[in-house]
């Protein structure tokens, strides 16, 4: 088969190519399912340059690797942003942005796995803290707090909340496709409200109550509630 050349790029369109071999990247890596499967020659073939031309924006595979997932990263938090409706509360909100996560971490799978799983040294994609996707489950449950939604206070320790609910969600239906989960929006979506709707209760009762003492709290609370034995 005969390789058809890129056409030489104009001057100045450096950062298009950057963006189409991070483009080309992200394709094997969804392809192949594995990043240990992407070679600089591969990608280089995909996009229709030599393979020093990848090196003059990548110094290595394993820097492309980190872009390629930082990129992803970088998708993922316009994703979120652009799943939120701002007419709806913050707490659906907040549910919306878990569901998008979630979507996203399906769609994307070898991207997701890289950028959350055990790294030796902190790279763009270990700095969770000041990551887009981050920032918007952060202001978000700032604004549950101001409408006295979730109890206010710290909002790092609800965020993180989310964040592991959103990720345990996407993890486990990565790793476990088949699983009875049932429809995957819906699982998602019932997980994702039971765990904004449990800080609600937790407000409402106020301090850390255990199970018995939020069931006792409703008994008193709501005095037509009925159990079955």
């Amino acid at each position: 088969m005969t390789l058809h050349r890129r056409p030489r790029s104009p001057r100045g369109s450096g950062a298009q190519l950057r963006t189409e071999i991070l483009t080309a990247t992200a394709e094997l890596l969804a392809r192949t399912g594995r990043a240990d499967a992407v070679s600089i020659r591969e990608v280089s073939k995909l996009v229709g340059v030599s393979a020093p031309s990848i090196y003059r924006h990548f110094a290595d595979k394993d820097e492309l690797i980190e872009a390629a997932v930082a990129k992803a990263f970088e998708d993922l938090a316009e994703a979120m942003r652009a799943a939120t409706d701002p007419a709806v509360s913050p707490m659906t909100r907040l549910r919306d942005l878990g569901l998008a996560y979630v979507r996203f971490a399906l769609e994307h799978p070898e991207q997701y796995r890289l950028a959350t799983g055990p790294t030796e040294s902190g790279g763009a994609v270990d700095e969770v803290l000041t990551s887009g996707a981050f920032q918007h489950f952060a202001a978000t449950v700032r604004e549950c707090m101001a409408e006295g939604s979730i109890a206010p206070g710290d909002p790092l320790p609800i965020v993180l909340d989310m964040w592991a609910v959103a990720h345990g969600i996407a993890s486990l239906l990565i790793a476990k496709p088949h699983l009875p989960w049932g429809d995957h929006e819906e699982m998602a979506n019932r997980v994702m409200c039971a765990a904004c709707l449990g800080h609600t209760v937790l407000n409402m009762v106020g301090g850390s109550p255990s199970p018995d003492e939020v069931d006792a709290w409703l008994d008193q609370n709501l005095p037509h509630r009925r159990k079955t034995s």
